[in-house]
């Protein structure tokens, strides 16, 4: 259980909630860090006086210097500013819940400074996987995982012998769009691919979500966090997102973690691991359900989805150039560049098209992510 915790994406949906929980369980907030909202952000260090607050957009420090005065934190900006507060001497757990590859260099730095990862962040592990991973191992640094899917499974894994895990069963919402052919998604707009059925997420992780990329992204993590491979992974669409996720063992049982849609859970279980205690959320209750039901994916409509598991089986920098053209697919098509159906014909292409080497630093991380980008780009 941690004492302190410092939050890079505070203003997200997963550092609100992430606030909620410290408030519960008097965990010190002891910096703050957000994308682009000032406003937010100083609100929140009003509350909780942190000693550090970063504003990642650089053209936003004005503004924050503003509006933060006489707050008596100190203020930061930018990469520098995230990775500051990743391995400054009062942050207990690094908490990283940005969106995208800006992620990566934060936790790395976190990683070699000795302080435990509460990862939500996705593309730290699908990026830069046998990094952070390698790095945390030599360490000695945990990682807990606040994705609901990996939560579940880290929790089905607790008391078991590892060695006889067989594989893994990851579960999919499978987003607005489950039973939709390519012919009917031609003409998706930007507001139908944002109107998920059962979380309230961010922008970007919402196009993720209905393009299925958010559960290729979850694929490549899962594969990195728990040391499988691919073979290991099956995906399975559970609408309800009641169960988060299950473990199969050698004897063929299967030991799932359920509970209702809401991230105070996982995000909980990582901060006070492996205490359990009461959760600011509803109770699950089986019975309003009625019925819970399971479905295979749709890999001919979901290109994306194929595609990330297609890269992890390739290794290297596959699954950093998916990811970099689906960061660069999204914005184009939230900006009304692209068709939605274009976002996983890109990603597909830009691993296609790309050279693939093996990823032996962070270097190698940004080259392939700048690439792909560039891909899109050209292509658009």
């Amino acid at each position: 259980m941690t004492n302190s915790i410092a939050i890079l994406g505070s203003t997200g949906s997963i550092g609100t909630q992430a606030i909620e929980v410290a408030k519960k369980h008097n965990i010190r907030v002891t910096a703050l860090a957000a994308n682009t909202n000032v406003n937010e952000l100083v609100s929140q260090a009003r509350e909780l006086h942190p000693e550090l607050l970063c504003i990642a957009d650089e053209s936003k420090y004005s503004a924050l210097k503003e509006a933060a005065a006489g707050l008596g934190c100190r203020l930061l900006a930018g990469m520098d500013g995230l990775c500051e507060i990743a391995q400054h001497t009062t942050t207990g757990t690094l908490l990283n819940s940005v969106v995208g590859m800006v992620g990566l260099l934060p936790t790395l730095t976190a990683i070699q400074a000795n302080k435990p990862i509460a990862l939500a962040n996705k593309e730290t592990l699908v990026a830069g996987g046998a990094l952070v991973m390698d790095s945390a191992a030599q360490h000695g640094v945990p990682i807990y995982p606040i994705d609901s899917e990996h939560s579940a499974i880290f929790q089905c894994l607790q008391g078991n012998d590892r060695k006889q895990l067989k594989k893994i069963i990851l579960t999919a919402s499978g987003g607005p769009f489950f039973g939709k052919t390519k012919a009917d998604l031609q003409n998706t707009t930007v507001a139908e691919a944002l109107n998920h059925p059962n979380w309230s997420m961010g922008s970007k992780i919402t196009i993720d979500s209905a393009t299925l990329m958010n559960k290729g992204l979850e694929f490549i993590e899962a594969r990195w966090l728990f040391d499988l491979k691919p073979e290991q992974i099956e995906i399975v669409v559970h609408r309800q997102s009641v169960l988060h996720s299950a473990v199969v063992y050698d004897d063929e049982s299967v030991i799932g973690q359920m509970g209702v849609p809401d991230m105070k859970i996982p995000i909980q279980y990582a901060l006070l691991y492996p205490e359990r205690m009461p959760c600011p959320t509803k109770p699950l209750s089986l019975t309003d359900y009625g019925t819970l039901t399971f479905a295979k994916p749709d890999y001919d409509t979901f290109d994306c989805l194929t595609t990330c598991i297609r890269s992890s089986q390739i290794g290297g920098t596959a699954p950093v150039i998916a990811n970099g053209a689906n960061e660069a697919a999204v914005a184009a098509f939230l900006a009304g560049k692209i068709s939605f159906l274009r976002i996983g014909e890109l990603v597909s292409a830009s691993v296609d098209s790309l050279p693939i080497q093996a990823l032996t630093c962070y270097e190698d991380v940004t080259k392939a992510d700048a690439a792909a980008r560039q891909f899109v780009a050209d292509n658009i």
